[in-house]
């Protein structure tokens, strides 16, 4: 009896198994997910975002010449300037990871060429493979109007970029698709690329996934435009996606704020930002009496609303406002400037900034006590 019962629960288990692993191979994988938001946020530039998704993706699975390679392959779809700008992104999160003593799988290097390597005959047999069909002696369009674009795709992008086997063919076209997505404009190429990603064995089920992981880390408009395309090359169309459901952000231990950018007690809490469209951000800062920020700017302006107690703003060059619970402060992009609380008073705000590049301020020297003063 005792051995029946084990084993009907040993087959049950199996069965359960089973199920899970079949479900997870009909969606991407943990490593595919962490690939998505790693290439679309470097493709945007949005920087402190794309550190996060660096930190993610080791997390997940991805090893450090994994995430080398994502940022090779992407300089060739969405320029050298924002794949530099994510190299050193992820050195600086590979310093950071260091320091506190954690240990990142570094993987393996790219296999050397082989022997008889011809970049021209390699690439053109890649690029056939990925697009289903022969397309090297084309006799319109933009390789015979600009013959050396098309050499570069070729010889460069199709041969000594794909000739790499740090990452895979089908991981390759994850990182496209997923540039192509964040990027504006690039709906045309983004549609052959979905087609060429279903070739690479991505099934309507996967991309659908990819869609979903797009609405979570870009937001809903990313992923609808995205879904949109999707549907074009599927000939069918796919229901809207819509907005997330109402999301509540219960407030949470306060977190003192930076020394280097305030002066006296400050502290932050509820921070929010846009689920639609992650075009901004903000949370409840307080101050106690006499409590203020450093210097700084906002590269596309900052919007205070006062909640309670009485407090100070200033732009360099004018008069000290006092505001008071209530009012509403707006500073304009780039504007050097500070706010706090009064002397004798505390005084909590919301703050709503949005980012440009990543970034949301540049802060700059702390305000004097003889500045402070000099202004009341």
């Amino acid at each position: 009896m005792q051995t029946k019962i084990t084993a009907t629960v040993f087959l049950a288990l199996f069965a359960l198994v089973t199920v899970s692993q079949a479900q997870n191979s009909n969606g991407l994988s943990k490593k595919d997910q962490a690939i998505v938001p790693i290439a679309a946020f470097t493709a945007t530039g949005e920087i402190n975002k794309l550190k996060v998704s660096f930190a993610q993706g080791l997390d997940d699975g991805l090893t450090v010449n994994e995430i080398k390679e994502i940022l090779v392959h992407l300089y060739a779809y969405a320029g050298f300037p924002r794949a530099l700008n994510g190299i050193n992104a992820f050195i600086s999160v590979m310093e950071d990871r260091k320091a506190k003593g954690i240990k990142d799988t570094i993987g393996r290097k790219a296999s050397p060429k082989p022997s008889d390597y011809d970049p021209n005959a390699y690439g053109h047999k890649t690029r056939n493979t990925l697009v289903g069909k022969d397309i090297s002696k084309r006799t319109s369009g933009y390789p015979v109007f600009t013959p050396i674009i098309d050499k570069f795709l070729v010889e460069h992008l199709f041969a000594d970029i794909f000739v790499r086997d740090v990452l895979s063919r089908q991981e390759r076209e994850l990182v496209t698709i997923s540039i192509l997505s964040a990027m504006t404009g690039t709906e045309p190429q983004l549609k052959g690329h979905l087609g060429i990603a279903m070739r690479m064995g991505y099934s309507e089920y996967k991309l659908k996934d990819f869609i979903a992981v797009l609405k979570a880390n870009l937001g809903v408009d990313t992923a609808q435009r995205a879904n949109q395309v999707l549907g074009s090359v599927l000939g069918k169309s796919l229901p809207p996606v819509g907005p997330t459901a109402l999301k509540v952000i219960k407030k949470g231990a306060p977190v003192k704020a930076a020394a280097d950018h305030f002066t006296g007690t400050a502290t932050v809490e509820s921070r929010f930002a846009s689920q639609a469209t992650h075009s901004y951000g903000g949370g409840i800062v307080n101050f106690d009496a006499g409590a203020r920020t450093a210097w700084h700017t906002h590269p596309i302006g900052q919007t205070l609303i006062v909640i309670s107690g009485h407090g100070l703003v200033q732009s360099e060059g004018e008069a000290v406002e006092h505001v008071f619970s209530g009012d509403v402060v707006w500073i304009p992009a780039n504007e050097r400037h500070w706010h706090g609380a009064a002397p004798g008073s505390a005084m909590s705000h919301v703050a709503i900034s949005e980012p440009r590049d990543g970034s949301t301020v540049k802060w700059m020297e702390h305000v004097s006590k003889e500045q402070y003063s000099k202004e009341l």
